[in-house]
């Protein structure tokens, strides 16, 4: 029962992991905006949350022996793909950090953390009402 109850979660869930690990990644290039021939990266946010569905698709890997190492679905999509942002305008010392475009990509990447939260919020709410008889 409760596996149901934690797969119907499983969504927003990794949404919320996705949108966590890329506010690291910007902050990680606005802490960098002055690090010399430092490249913005950003974290495809669509792509990673289609593999990390795929990966919940996908049968688990066997150990045939006992020092492989298991697989884990949660580490591959925390661990999603970084990709170089296109650089707006480059500095003389080779950074491509456009703090405009951080900012944006900042306010961007909260506001769909927010949105997502509160969309999960609702789910537990509608789920609560279910179980309580809707009173």
């Amino acid at each position: 029962m409760l596996d149901k109850i934690a797969h119907y979660f499983d969504f927003q869930q990794q949404a919320l992991n996705l949108r966590a690990k890329r506010a690291e990644v910007i902050a990680g290039n606005i802490a960098n905006a002055d690090t010399p021939s430092y490249k913005a990266v950003d974290l495809d946010f669509k792509s990673a949350l289609q593999s990390a569905q795929g990966d919940q698709l996908r049968l688990a890997m066997t150990a045939t022996d006992r020092g492989h190492i298991g697989g884990n679905a949660a580490a591959s999509s925390a661990g999603a793909e970084l990709k170089y942002r296109s650089a707006v305008q480059r500095s003389l010392d080779g950074n491509t950090v456009d703090m405009d475009v951080e900012r944006a990509a900042f306010t961007d990447n909260a506001m769909q953390y927010q949105s997502t939260l509160t969309f999960l919020n609702r789910r537990i709410s509608s789920l609560n009402d279910a179980i309580k008889g809707g009173q």
